[in-house]
Formats: C-alpha cells, sequence, structure tokens
C-alpha cells in the first residue's frame, strides 16, 4: 500500500511575461522539476502544492501577489524573484507574515536577512572572481554599461574598487533602464574609448539588443569585438544565448553553474531537464538555483519535522544538496550558500566553455568582510 503524502503548499514567484521572461521561466521550470523529485521520492512525507503568479516584471505585481500568498497564511514558502529591485519590494511583507522568501538569483550582495534563504551567488562568488580572471588575461580597463537598479550599480561598484585595486581603471559608466533598447549612441561611446572589456550588467531585453548592436557595430568598424573588448557578464545564461543570434559566442560569464559542468549529479539533471521541458533549450544557473532552493527547503522540512517558518529556518543551516554544480550547503550565519565559482566563454553552439573553476566550494560573503578581490586566485584551475 502507497502511504499518501501529506500536501505541503509553497509559493512560486516568477516573471513569465515581461522584459525578462526567458528567465522567469527556465528558474520556474527548475522549481517545478525539484518540485516533482520530491514529490516521488520516497524519502519525503510530503508533497509540495503550489500557488504561482506572473508579476510580469512588475514590482508593483510582485508586491500584490505577495500578499495574496501570504495573506492567507496558506504559505510561508515562496520560491521566486529575479531582479533585487523586486525582492526588495516583497521583503517587508515576509517579514510581516513571519514566511521565508527562498530566492533563487545571483545578486549584488549587501544584504542578509531573516526571512530569506539566498541560493544563488553572491558578490565574492561572481564579480570577485571574474575582476581577477579578467585582469589575469591582461584586461585591466573597462567601460561599465548596466540596467538602472540595484543589481548593477552595486555589481559596477564592486567591480571598480577590485579593478583599481588592482592597477586597472574604468573609462566609462552608463545605465539605461530596464528593457530600453535605444543603445545606439551608448555602444559608439565604447567603441571611441575601446576598453579591454565591457563589463555588462544589463539584463533581459536591454542585454540582447545590446549584445547585437555592440557586435554588428563593432565589425562595421573592423573590430574583432570578442577578442579585442569581450564582453563580460554575471548574468549571461544559456537561455539567452540564443537570443544573440550571430553575436552569440566569445562572451565571458561568471557563474557557479553551466549545463556543460561535468558531475553525475549535472547528467542526471540534466536529462531530467530535456525530458520533461525540451522545448526550454538547455539548463542554466537560474535554472539551477530555482533547482536548489526547493531541494534545500524540502530537506530542511524533513528535518524541523515540520513546514512552521521558524523551525524550517533554524534546520535550513543544516542541510546540505549534492547539486548539478556539486555539493551545496547553507551557511547558517548569514543564509547564503557555500558555492563553486566558474568562468565560461559562450560557444557558437550555444552553450558555455569552462575556462576556470575553483576546486573547492567558497563560503559566502555577502558584505565581502573576509573577500580581498585584488589577490590572486590559486584555487582556480585551467580547465583541459
Amino acid at each position: 500500500m502507497v502511504r499518501r503524502k501529506e500536501p505541503i503548499s509553497i509559493g512560486l514567484l516568477f516573471s513569465r511575461s515581461g522584459s525578462y521572461a526567458l528567465l522567469g521561466e527556465a528558474m520556474r521550470a527548475g522549481a517545478l522539476l525539484a518540485i516533482e523529485e520530491i514529490a516521488a521520492d520516497a524519502a519525503f512525507p510530503f508533497a509540495f502544492t503550489v500557488r504561482e503568479a506572473d508579476p510580469g516584471g512588475d514590482t508593483q505585481r510582485y508586491v500584490a501577489a505577495t500578499e495574496t500568498m501570504l495573506g492567507a497564511r496558506e504559505v510561508a514558502h515562496v520560491v521566486g524573484c529575479y531582479t533585487s529591485s523586486s525582492r526588495k519590494e516583497i521583503l517587508p511583507l515576509f517579514e510581516k507574515h513571519d514566511a521565508l522568501l527562498w530566492y533563487p538569483s545571483h545578486y549584488e550582495g549587501f544584504e542578509s536577512s531573516e526571512n530569506v534563504i539566498y541560493t544563488g551567488a553572491a558578490p565574492n562568488q561572481h564579480v570577485a572572481p571574474l575582476t581577477r580572471w579578467m585582469v589575469s588575461t591582461g584586461s585591466k580597463s573597462a567601460f561599465l554599461v548596466g540596467s538602472n537598479y540595484i543589481w548593477a550599480w552595486e555589481n559596477n561598484r564592486v567591480m571598480r574598487e577590485a579593478l583599481t585595486a588592482m592597477g586597472g581603471a574604468v573609462l566609462g559608466e552608463r545605465y539605461a533602464p530596464v528593457g530600453e533598447r535605444d543603445l545606439g549612441a551608448l555602444v559608439d561611446l565604447i567603441l571611441n574609448l575601446r576598453p579591454d572589456f565591457v563589463f555588462n550588467t544589463l539584463i533581459g531585453d536591454s542585454a540582447y539588443e545590446f549584445f547585437g548592436l555592440f557586435r554588428a557595430m563593432a565589425r562595421a568598424r573592423g573590430v574583432d569585438q570578442p577578442r579585442e573588448i569581450p564582453v563580460a557578464s554575471c548574468s549571461l545564461a544559456e537561455p539567452e544565448l540564443a537570443r544573440l543570434g550571430d553575436a552569440v559566442d566569445g562572451h565571458i560569464s561568471s557563474s557557479v553553474y553551466f549545463s556543460t559542468v561535468r558531475t553525475l549529479a549535472n547528467a542526471r539533471f540534466t536529462a531530467a531537464w530535456s525530458a520533461r521541458w525540451p522545448a526550454l533549450g538547455l539548463t542554466s544557473a537560474d535554472a539551477e538555483a530555482s533547482y536548489v532552493a526547493v531541494h534545500l527547503l524540502a530537506r530542511a522540512i524533513r528535518k524541523a519535522g515540520s513546514s512552521a517558518f521558524e523551525p524550517v529556518r533554524r534546520a535550513a543551516g543544516d542541510v546540505t544538496f549534492d547539486a548539478p554544480q556539486g555539493a551545496v550547503r547553507l551557511d547558517p550565519e548569514n543564509r547564503h550558500c557555500w558555492l563553486r565559482p566558474r568562468i565560461g566563454r559562450s560557444t557558437a553552439a550555444g552553450d558555455f566553455e569552462i575556462l576556470h573553476e575553483s576546486q573547492t566550494t567558497v563560503q559566502p560573503d555577502p558584505y565581502l568582510v573576509w573577500e580581498q578581490v585584488a589577490r590572486p586566485a590559486p584555487s582556480l584551475r585551467v580547465a583541459p
């Protein structure tokens, strides 16, 4: 006789429409894949039922959807958000309702909330390794371009401070509204200044437009853009590469996960993903972070013996998961994950060639208290 599993309701809050819908769709798919795996695993006496909303990239719709989810007190855990602006807008509601937001996105750091579990990379796990990598390859001058919100502001600040500490220089810094596509004047300015690289913190449609325009305008000037002025990002992911057309290759990305990671867990993950979501293409860091968030949540509930906010929050600091990227665990002090930084370069096939990766997981340092960004990186090795 099959024992019926206890249903536990959780929320999913991903923008499947709007400027960054491509990533929201991948994040939702990663979460749903994990939910299905928990339901099928006899080791868990419960199964998740889902309440979800599509805020469409609008911060006020995030607020309204969160209030609906948490207000009835049927949900104590929500997996979701991609942008930091949406996270910060809804955080007071999680504090008000004693609920946990499982935030599955790389972000700019400088935050540690009792009501958030961060499963994406902190700045010492993406910006710091990227800065060291770019300088190690001889790229010491940068132009910083980003979407006009906190993710770009803070990551560009960290890049600026780190690069100058290593003897580099920032030649310029510009911001555009989220979704802005009129970027010709910006690209022209960058090409006139000729930095060693561009640090990109544009998101969604703005990023896709920039990559294509930059490649085309550089080519018109006889500039081999990937070789002479590479674009480096901490957010460029596999689902987005398909949007870049003939500008797909040669971009540098700093991430804790790529679809090409060679682990047994990733082989299982990518096979399950392809079977479940064939129309979505390759897996990505955003999908993996959502997948990890649900698995960590399930393990914390099992350990706590309850899905209530406080028991799960206490238990979360003592759970691990054999994630596709490698073993992941939460730091009980700041509720961020120990993760494995990697540097990849996009290929014409629409995936990433892994250039460097950390030999070990890296402790999350959201405030860059311990991280010395300008130090050498002996833990990084060149991949074969």
